[in-house]
């Protein structure tokens, strides 16, 4: 489908699918295997001023939005999706800071994250506060200038590899979730340490990481928004964050397609290629068939976040929804197409199912996602309603 990119964002997807291309897909299986974050590939992208392209041009950014976001990440994480949540990751801890972020927050950190030479988390998942985000017990006390902040952050996205992280935490637990405030934390902050890099089954290039805060002192500039603001914070930022989410998964699902097909052309059975049996060609058929409708849906959601468009929460999380479900289904689907070979290790069809699986989990489970989806339905009908 023609979705009438500009030109310069067709030298975007162009950028990215020859690094993709090039660089990501000879080193996917062995980063994979060893658990490398891909810091090496993060260099290339910066590089290649691909970092910059969702990021204000007042802060040395290109002036894009959402969309080029997500046409980058797709492109990525059709070679690897754990690679290319390198990226993706970093523009989820970037976006609080664009969207919440005072002047001078904004001239510090956005100019040297748009070049790449550092990344970016978002830490809000806790060890008892998961889909239920507004349960979060890490505190920041204020103290003078000061919060001193404890407490632990759990399977936080690039934890331990990124310089600067946007963290949710109570600043007064009295208000529940309206207690809660965005706080910038910097790498090297005495008090701020890291777990252990988690074993994961899939997106293994990536890392995630515990952040643990002991008597973490932090000043309240460091404050995004105001206090009591977290909460908003997070979910505004979920809103526009979950189209990269579903760009992810239709990167992998799309890789996998590609590969699926082609394979599909080769492999011979009964003289003849096993693409040419109806079995085979209706799934591929149906494979299409989810990819590009979740696609439709992701390209038109990115670019109503990017025109401003104030009530995106629903469709958001239909995106998320639809595009990481139709990537579970078009990766086992396109393992059962190569058979036993895509059983095994020494072939991407496995690693990108469990590569798969993730998208369906993170930035709110999808289960999450529809209960959002649903209370966005029963709001609009009862306006209609009058």
């Amino acid at each position: 489908m023609d979705y009438f990119l500009t030109e310069e964002q067709q030298m975007i997807r162009d950028t990215a699918a020859q690094i993709a291309k090039e660089k990501i897909e000879p080193l996917a299986l062995e980063y994979d295997e060893k658990g490398i974050f891909p810091w090496d590939i993060v260099k290339v992208l910066g590089d290649a001023d691909l970092f910059r392209v969702f990021i204000p041009e007042e802060y040395d950014g290109l002036g894009g939005g959402a969309f080029e976001m997500s046409i980058v990440v797709e492109e990525l994480s059709k070679a690897c999706g754990g690679i290319a949540l390198a990226y993706a990751a970093s523009g989820l801890g970037i976006i609080p800071i664009i969207l919440f972020g005072s002047e001078e927050q904004k001239k510090t950190w956005l100019p040297r994250l748009a070049s790449g030479e550092i990344l970016a988390a978002f830490a809000l998942t806790e060890p008892n506060a998961g889909s239920d985000a507004s349960a979060i017990i890490t505190s920041a006390k204020p103290d003078g200038d000061d919060y001193v902040m404890n407490g632990t952050k759990q399977w936080i996205t690039n934890g331990g590899e990124a310089e600067i992280y946007t963290v949710i935490a109570q600043t007064d637990p009295s208000r529940g979730a309206r207690g809660s405030s965005a706080i910038l934390v910097q790498k090297g902050t005495p008090g701020f340490e890291f777990g252990k890099k988690e074993d994961k089954m899939g997106i293994r290039a990536s890392a995630t990481r515990e952040l643990i805060f002991q008597d973490c002192r932090v000043p309240k500039t460091n404050r995004l928004g105001k206090e009591g603001m977290g909460f908003m914070v997070a979910m505004k930022t979920f809103d526009q964050s979950r189209p990269g989410v579903a760009a992810q998964a239709l990167g992998i699902a799309q890789g996998a397609l590609d590969k699926a097909v082609a394979y599909a052309r080769q492999r011979e059975q009964f003289g003849r290629p096993v693409s040419s049996f109806q079995g085979l060609q209706f799934m591929m058929a149906d494979m299409a068939m989810q990819l590009e409708a979740a696609r439709a849906l992701t390209y038109q959601v990115a670019r109503n976040i990017d025109a401003g468009v104030k009530n995106v929460a629903g469709i958001s999380a239909m995106a998320k929804v639809l595009a990481s479900d139709a990537a579970m289904r078009i990766t086992t689907d396109a393992v059962q197409i190569f058979g036993g070979y895509g059983y095994m290790k020494d072939y991407p069809m496995e690693k990108m199912m469990r590569d798969a699986k993730i998208t369906q989990i993170y930035e709110g489970t999808n289960q999450i996602q529809r209960e959002i989806i649903a209370m966005h339905l029963i709001k609009e009908s009862m306006r209609k309603e009058g």
